[in-house]
């Protein structure tokens, strides 16, 4: 029996909330569970958080005799700081790492530190 950690959605339209189950990998996301774990409510409070609580020590229990935990709760353990980040949280982005250089508004190239763009630079190599 392969065990999951996923969410089970409760609460009514509009307003989700999310309960952290242990549940088997077969059966279906609001049914037979095997323990809940804690809850998650992704609706912003009156502070501006998200709010949510874990028992840590029963995650910890599930997780290391092999239990696979769904990649929005992966997220929910890594911003509980349980696991490692994931492969996309550690990218920063889909894309991956923005280019950071400055810009010339004019012309579109990249400056370099002393004021002049590469194609500038380019040009002084040749020469």
């Amino acid at each position: 029996m392969a065990v999951r950690l996923r969410l089970a959605r409760f609460g009514c339209k509009n307003r989700p909330f999310y309960r952290v189950m242990a549940a088997n990998s077969r059966s279906p996301r609001d049914g037979k569970h095997l323990e809940v774990l804690g809850y998650y409510n992704p609706l912003p409070g009156q502070d501006g958080g998200k709010r949510m609580g874990l028992n840590f020590d029963r995650v910890k229990y599930w997780l290391s005799v092999g239990a696979q935990p769904s990649e929005p709760v992966q997220r929910i353990l890594f911003r509980a700081g349980l696991l490692p980040p994931p492969p996309m949280v550690a990218m920063g982005r889909k894309g991956g790492p923005r280019d950071t250089r400055a810009v010339d508004p004019m012309s579109g190239k990249f400056v370099t530190a002393g004021g002049t763009s590469t194609a500038d630079v380019a040009k002084e190599d040749k020469e």
